[in-house]
């Protein structure tokens, strides 16, 4: 146990002495066989398909994506959240398609696109709405209706705090549970091994060195702003947030409460990640990184050189496009 607990504390240091100041924020994905990398103006899609072979798709992001509430605090955590489930879809649709082919189809077209599918924008919308709405219901109403029956007869459940300290605690048990248990399909660990080939990559580039395996197979596999990060902050906060609303109140009140807090949250816990992202060696902030950085040990994988290639292709693909006169 104990060298276990070494080990866990050395990758977690290990994480944070190599984020940059000051560079351009590149965020990611892993979706299946692949990398998704994005820049504030573009992202690019690198999935290996069934034949080896790299295949890209890359766009730019159209300049009003954040709308007129974007860059207000607290609400353009809500918006950002949105548009990335949007895109992260829409990427893993395309490298579903990519990775399950018997044969590589699609021929790449100039600049790294290519002509698979895309899905059409409500079908979008309606799986990023049944992913949320799944992903409430599990994580939020069903610790709330458990918690509510410990209530009866658990004394330390009787005080707002309390109530919520305990639905927080099952909700937390709940998503490690789900961890776990994904982790041990074959195809999920792989999706981890690409989710540390992005964060190495990630790692790279904010350490200002040359984009090549070699600088990137010595990164670490965890990374501040991860979106796994931002999952454990949402747990954090909503246990403060729903601490608000009096544990005697009726039930009904307690669920609606879940839904009406929920945009409040995630732009609470965007504007924490966002910090911790930007300062992550003030002495104050290192302590809220830690505990998602610990979880990252759950959600990534150490990944092969093939796999850091796709992903430093996507950041490639994406500088490229970045740098191209527009209509490019």
């Amino acid at each position: 146990m104990t060298r276990v607990l070494h080990r866990t504390w050395s990758a977690v240091r290990a994480a944070l002495p190599l984020v940059a100041e000051g560079s351009v924020l590149v965020g990611g994905q892993a979706v299946l066989e692949g990398v998704l990398m994005r820049l504030p103006q573009t992202y690019a899609v690198a999935v290996r398909d069934p034949k080896g072979v790299i295949r890209v798709r890359r766009e730019r992001l159209p300049e009003t994506a954040r709308g007129r509430l974007g860059n207000l605090p607290l609400a353009r955590g809500t918006v950002i959240l949105f548009k990335s489930l949007m895109l992260g879809v829409s990427a893993l649709n395309w490298s579903a398609e990519v990775a399950m082919e018997e044969e590589a189809g699609g021929d790449a077209v100039p600049g790294g696109a290519t002509t698979a599918k895309k899905a059409s924008g409500w079908m979008l919308a309606l799986t990023v709405a049944l992913s949320l709405g799944a992903g409430v219901l599990l994580f939020f109403y069903v610790p709330l209706v458990l918690t509510q029956l410990l209530a009866r007869s658990a004394a330390f459940a009787q005080t707002s705090l309390g109530f919520n300290l305990v639905d927080g605690g099952i909700r937390v048990a709940f998503f490690l549970a789900y961890i776990v248990a994904i982790s041990l399909l074959k195809d999920i660990r792989r999706v981890f091994a690409y989710h540390g080939a992005e964060h190495k990559v990630v790692h790279t580039w904010e350490a200002r060195e040359a984009l090549t395996v070699e600088n990137a197979r010595a990164k670490s596999t965890l990374h501040p702003r991860c979106g796994t990060s931002f999952l454990l902050f949402v747990m954090a906060v909503s246990i403060l947030i729903f601490s608000l609303v009096p544990h005697a109140w009726p039930f009904w009140t307690k669920a609606l409460a879940r839904l009406v807090f929920l945009p409040l949250i995630a732009g609470a816990s965007y504007e924490l990640i966002r910090l911790t992202g930007r300062f992550p060696r003030f002495f104050l902030l290192r302590p809220l990184i830690w505990p998602g950085l610990g979880l990252q040990l759950l959600t990534t994988r150490e990944p092969d050189d093939s796999m850091l290639e796709v992903s430093l292709r996507a950041l490639g693909e994406a500088r490229e496009l970045a740098d191209a006169p527009t209509g490019a």
